[in-house]
């Protein structure tokens, strides 16, 4: 038997269709007045709300479940898409991939179809879930305005902070939101139209959740390896804005490693809570001064490398005084703040989601690190970056290390530029006018993260001649990364020459952040293979960057083979001659059976070779059991966080 679907659209002449568009079009002008988007676009919503409120829809009762899967298929579509055109430019918003934006889609249909539960009408549905989706969005919308990154999940953390600030900042709205809230206004309309609602409420509960169910399957299955993005817009164009924060919502779960407990964590407090007696300069406690130098690598770990000349003439030189080797980094290419964060913690991103962002996922009020070490010992704690403060959220993430100032770009001369940032040498000088205006008596460490090197590398600049590059077959961004390695080593020659002059005790800690990303077409040169096919060892070969650690009194001189960003800040307490916090006494043990790990994998003594971390055995899978328990216990385990190894 044949079942004829009914469907009618009529029109209506009501007076009071007048009433409501001339209500809606008040606040329409008035946001006309107060944003500036084109007048036309007004007088076309004044008769798209008109023909709307005229016409009169008569929806087949029979079956409710296709007027509402129509209704919110459109509806789901129509609220990734304003959310998408609020957030980017249509240059961006034409990278974002239509199978991104399917998922999207998806992700805003699971919630139509869970709210769907609650309401039983098909319109009102769409009018909470669109509105829901719509405020997320211009939160986000505002939030990067502000400070230049995406509002995500982890940001619900710090939302009185950022409340308590927002008398600092002036609301302002540009087109592109004007134009979503009047077509917002439209798609209301319409839907308040559409009558749908469903008898048997059992069923359609049931047939919702399942739905949903299926929506969330789907996009799991479709977007499980991908990774959360949250510098500037990437999370908005590349995974689509809604999916990213879904993914941000992931990320946020961290789950106890296997064995962790606190009794776990009391027995090593047990073991490492003695203190130690360890006094080469008692009385002359050094200023600390650490580098991290933006994409500063040696890429001749990537194979044989050749350039018209030396590019790092200074740093090869560098050995008296001086630890110095190679260093695993967690990232390649990007996400520089991981590199610091591993420094200053001696936590690793290894346990952490890959392509995670500490500081905008994983930092809480009081992370205990270096900073909040030595500041305990009566250090003066300063940073310095020589870009803008809201850059990956330094601006709050660095009062919560527990430095006492913070200098930024505004704080530099901005005429000393290399390209278009701000030079080493520039930063380098104003860390010598920081140590030279210290207090009597005062104790300084002094973290300086440069920018000079930061990517790309394809735009000439005439400001900076290419005076160096590889010899044969090579590419123009990577000769201007040569000579770009080369300015660094001059400024650090001239950094390393005014400290060696002074004298009060000086250790300088420096390194790379990590490798550089350069035209793909580039690395088979060097390796053979390029970045993909790569077995573990090449692999953390693209992760290595050099490191030193110098002072300017007398130390033995020592070369590192390998190790990882974790461990740099044990190195330079003891290099130092001081005290090992309990944590870093840990750390230093570790290293003896695990010398350099990153998000890769980790260097087995063992076997002499890289291994993933689930390939451990014996004492190395021990060791590293015990540091994934007490990461744990310092980033997530709030209540029982350990005051022997985490203290602030």
């Amino acid at each position: 038997m044949k079942v004829k679907l009914r469907f009618k659209i009529t029109t209506e002449y009501d007076k009071k269709n007048f009433i409501w568009v001339g209500a809606a079009l008040v606040p329409a002008f008035a946001m006309l007045l107060a944003v500036g988007y084109h007048p036309l676009a007004l007088v076309l919503f004044g008769i798209l709300l008109f023909a709307i409120r005229s016409i009169r829809l008569e929806l087949d009762e029979r079956t409710p479940w296709l007027w509402t899967a129509v209704m919110f298929g459109a509806g789901a579509a129509f609220t990734v898409y304003s959310i998408q055109y609020l957030l980017l430019d249509a240059e961006l918003f034409a990278k974002t991939s239509s199978h991104m934006l399917r998922m999207n889609i998806l992700c805003v249909l699971l919630v139509y179809l869970l709210v769907q539960v609650f309401t039983n009408n098909s319109g009102l549905t769409c009018m909470i879930a669109h509105s829901g989706f719509l405020l997320l969005g211009f939160i986000n919308y505002f939030v990067y305005m502000f400070r230049g990154n995406e509002f995500s999940f982890s940001d619900l953390r710090s939302i009185g902070t950022g409340l308590s600030v927002a008398d600092n900042y002036r609301l302002r709205l540009e087109d592109r939101g004007a134009y979503v809230l009047l077509a917002t206004t439209l798609f209301f309309a319409l839907v308040c139209r559409c009558r749908v609602s469903f008898v048997h409420r059992l069923h359609m509960r049931i047939m919702a959740v399942m739905g949903a169910v299926l929506c969330g399957i789907v996009v799991t299955a479709n977007v499980y390896s991908v990774n959360t993005e949250t510098w500037e817009q990437k999370g908005s164009y590349r995974n689509g804005y809604i999916l990213n924060y879904v993914l941000g919502i992931r990320d946020s779960f961290i789950s106890a490693p296997e064995g962790y407990s606190g009794e776990a964590v009391a027995e090593l407090e047990k073991k490492y809570s003695v203190k130690e007696t360890s006094a080469v300069l008692p009385d002359r406690e050094p200023t600390i001064i650490v580098i991290m130098n933006e994409s500063f690598a040696d890429l001749g770990v990537l194979g044989e490398l050749h350039t018209n000349m030396p590019l790092t003439p200074f740093y090869d030189s560098l050995y008296e005084n001086t630890t110095k080797g190679y260093a695993l980094s967690s990232v390649f290419g990007a996400k520089t703040p991981n590199s610091e964060w591993e420094f200053m913690t001696g936590n690793s991103m290894a346990f952490l989601p890959e392509g995670s962002v500490v500081y905008q996922q994983y930092i809480d009020s009081k992370p205990a690190s270096i900073v909040s070490g030595l500041k305990g010992r009566g250090y003066t704690c300063v940073a310095m970056h020589p870009y803008y403060a809201s850059g990956w959220s330094r601006n709050q993430v660095y009062p919560d290390l527990g430095y006492d100032e913070m200098h930024f770009i505004e704080d530099f001369d901005q005429t000393k530029v290399i390209r278009d940032y701000i030079s080493d040498r520039e930063l380098y000088e104003k860390v010598i006018e920081r140590y030279e205006n210290r207090k009597v008596n005062e104790k300084l460490y002094l973290m300086g993260i440069t920018m000079q090197n930061h990517g790309g590398y394809t735009e000439t600049h005439e400001n900076f001649p290419e005076n160096y590059y590889k010899i044969g077959r090579s590419y123009t961004d990577a000769n201007q990364y040569f000579s770009l390695v080369h300015e660094s080593d001059k400024a650090l020659e001239y950094f390393i020459s005014y400290f060696s002059e002074v004298d009060e005790p000086v250790e300088i800690v420096f390194f790379g952040d990590h490798q550089p990303s350069l035209n793909s077409n580039f690395y088979p040169i060097l390796n053979g293979k390029g970045l993909s096919g790569l077995t573990e060892d090449e692999l953390e070969k693209l992760y290595m960057v050099p490191f030193f650690i110098w002072t300017n009194y007398d130390t033995p001189e020592e070369t590192v083979e390998i190790t990882s960003l974790n461990y740099l800040s044990t190195l330079a307490l003891e290099k130092a001659g001081m005290e090992l916090f309990p944590y870093n006494r840990f750390l230093s043990e570790m290293m003896e059976v695990v010398p350099a790990l990153n998000s890769r994998g980790y260097y087995s003594r063992t076997q002499g070779r890289y291994l993933h971390l689930d390939e451990a055995a014996g004492e190395e899978a021990a060791w590293l059991r015990r540091y994934e328990q007490l990461q744990y216990n310092s980033m997530f385990d709030k209540k029982g966080r350990s005051d022997v190894f985490f203290p602030y």
